[in-house]
């Protein structure tokens, strides 16, 4: 007789319960909904809920529910339109610090989600994602490359002791107004020496004797593509600290990134980090002027720079920069130890190691500023067209005295929260922007194509899947019949799969499927006609069933093993859509085995296993 011990019985309950419970999110669908959440990454007040209820309610729209977070909160509505309207109304009435994005909700029973499990994401061309076009702006990268070289200047300068009036920008040069003849001669040779990427030539001021310096074109074209390539490996950064999947981050022209996030959740949140250009400046707190007098009369002094703390209030700070973002190795988030406050852990390169140390040692018992500079994309409306900016927001987040010196390893202090302590770690952990980026195409490939490429997916493995059935249970008959349940369980299983690994389903993914589908009884036929080759040798029913399984393994086994060695080199080497054929393929492989081998033995085994005599089978 043949019988399966109650083990093997246990595992393929087990197995099929798990999979049933994770595969049924996916047929629940989506709700339309609105995402709100921080700009800067703060957490969500509570009464948030009751304003946005009250928001909606005035303008006579009724949501379904909202879930709240501290970091995000969904407004899931009925339909499209409401959807649309809710959007617009709630960017309108809330303040420009928080984001208002239109996203999908699943619509999973609760009980399902306290289990962890959610439906499958959809590739790009599906379900679609989000679609950025991104311009990198170059006329900034060029000032900021300008600006770093005026520092540079000016410290060359110094060291020398040469007294100049002033280093400054002027339109795309820097200009060092000088005192004498002889001083500029001096600066000119000594700035040729140390920085060979500025070209020289002598101007004439009305009372000074100027150097003028422009970027040789050469090197300043060098370092606009090296800006983009810098763009580009910091966005893909960015995009695995947000744990996209299958993401396309390339270069288009000369000055623009296509990043295309398919099967993304949180598109306010992808938007933030991806647009986000945030670095911190760490400068010397002036002591010794009135930071409240400067800001009453717009007499700053020349050495400082007016900023303002987050509360509001005035603070000057110095016009010298002793480190910032370009010198950051590693930024962790933390805990003060003494205070308990949020912090981020900052490590500096060797040349910001050197001047923190060299500024801390020499300002024991003074204050240092840490400015939290930003750029945010806006959209204007200007003659009817819109016309994309990018507005500096610059705000000082701590003002902490320095106790004793310090150098390469320090804490940032003054955060509101641990959520914004963690995304600004995570911000100049993926690297700070080389230059501004701003979003002036975003789109969500969805309804129409998705959809279609939805319908007509599911059509395939439909056909394919009824096809394979009726050939199987007209051919096979009874076994046939458990081969058909083997198959079913089979796509229950690849569904589950890939919902608990959170892979992302494409369209080649869906032709993956379809050929598993086909595949997964190539192992039953193999069975079968071992079995119906074994009754024409004489053999009993129930040891024709036995040496059916058994001697069919090897070449199933081989079989299998080769298809999928050339799944895994197709993941690893391809691209995109490849990889994803490439995961269906190997999950179907996987789970076609242990439905066809165990699975249908399994069910054999009831209907003829504890039967002592068995006449014929129904094969």
């Amino acid at each position: 007789m043949n019988r399966f011990p109650p083990w093997k019985y246990a595992l393929l309950i087990i197995v099929l319960g798990v999979g049933l419970v994770y595969a049924l999110p996916n047929i629940f669908g989506d709700d339309p909904a609105v995402q709100i959440s921080s700009i800067r990454g703060f957490e969500l007040e509570q009464d948030m809920v009751t304003r946005v209820e009250g928001i909606l309610e005035t303008h006579g729209i009724e949501s379904r529910a909202i879930d709240f977070e501290p970091q995000r909160m969904l407004v899931r509505l009925d339909n499209v339109d409401s959807q649309s309207r809710a959007a617009d109304i709630l960017r309108d009435e809330l303040d420009e610090d928080y984001v208002v994005a239109l996203n999908l909700a699943p619509a999973t029973p609760g009980w399902i989600r306290m289990l962890r499990a959610e439906p499958m994401v959809l590739g790009l061309d599906l379900q679609g994602g989000v679609h950025f076009l991104m311009q990198v702006d170059m006329d900034t990268a060029r000032t900021q490359q300008l600006e770093r070289f005026v520092t540079s200047v000016r410290n060359v300068l110094r060291d020398e002791t040469l007294r100049y009036r002033s280093v400054r920008i002027d339109r795309n040069a820097i200009v060092a107004e000088l005192r004498s003849p002889e001083d500029r001669e001096t600066a000119m040779r000594v700035i040729a020496r140390e920085l060979d990427e500025l070209v020289l030539e002598s101007r004439d001021g009305s009372e000074t004797f100027n150097v003028r310096a422009t970027i040789d074109e050469d090197i300043l074209e060098e370092l606009q593509h090296t800006a983009l390539r810098q763009n580009i490996t910091t966005l893909r950064n960015r995009v695995n600290e947000l744990g996209v999947s299958e993401p396309i981050i390339q270069q288009q022209g000369a000055d623009r990134i296509v990043v295309q996030l398919p099967g993304v959740q949180d598109t306010a949140q992808a938007k933030r980090v991806l647009g986000s250009t945030a670095t911190v400046e760490y400068r010397g707190v002036d002591e010794q002027n009135d930071p409240h007098e400067a800001h009453r009369t717009g007499r700053v002094p020349a050495q400082s720079r007016l900023y303002f703390m987050r509360d509001g209030s005035p603070i000057l700070l110095s016009r010298t920069v002793i480190a910032s973002g370009d010198n950051l190795v590693n930024a962790q988030a933390g805990f003060d130890q003494q205070t308990g406050q949020p912090n981020v852990v900052v490590s500096l390169d060797g040349v910001g190691a050197r001047r923190m140390l060299e500024h801390t040692s020499q300002n024991v018992g003074n204050r240092m500023g840490v400015v939290f500079i930003e750029h945010r994309p806006e959209v204007e409306e200007v003659d009817g067209e819109e016309v994309h900016t990018t507005r500096r927001v610059e705000e000082v987040i701590s003002a902490a005295v320095t106790r004793e010196p310090f150098g390469g390893r320090f804490q940032t202090t003054g955060l509101g929260s641990a959520t914004e302590a963690s995304q600004l770690a995570m911000l100049l952990r993926a690297g700070a922007l080389a230059a501004p980026m701003q979003i002036i195409e975003e789109r969500t490939v969805g309804p129409s194509l998705g959809q279609d490429n939805i319908d007509q997916g599911f059509r395939s493995v439909i056909i394919g899947f009824i096809l394979v059935l009726i050939i199987m249970a007209v051919y096979y008959k009874t076994f046939g019949l458990v081969a058909n349940l083997a198959l079913t369980a089979n796509l229950v299983l690849i569904v589950a799969l890939l919902s608990m690994l959170g892979a992302t389903l494409t369209l080649p993914g869906i032709a993956g499927i379809v050929l598993t589908v086909g595949m997964a009884v190539d192992a039953n036929v193999l069975i079968y006609e071992r079995i119906r080759e074994e009754l024409r040798n004489g053999n009993t029913p129930q040891s024709a069933i036995r040496a059916g399984y058994e001697k069919a393994f090897s070449t199933i086994a081989d079989a299998n093993v080769t298809t999928l060695i050339a799944a895994i080199v197709l993941f690893m080497f391809g691209t995109g859509p490849i990889k994803g054929f490439a995961v269906t393929l190997s999950l179907g492989i996987v789970t076609s085995m242990f439905t066809a081998i165990i699975g249908t033995r399994g069910v054999v085994n009831l209907i003829y296993g504890r039967k002592k005599r068995v006449k014929a089978l129904a094969i």
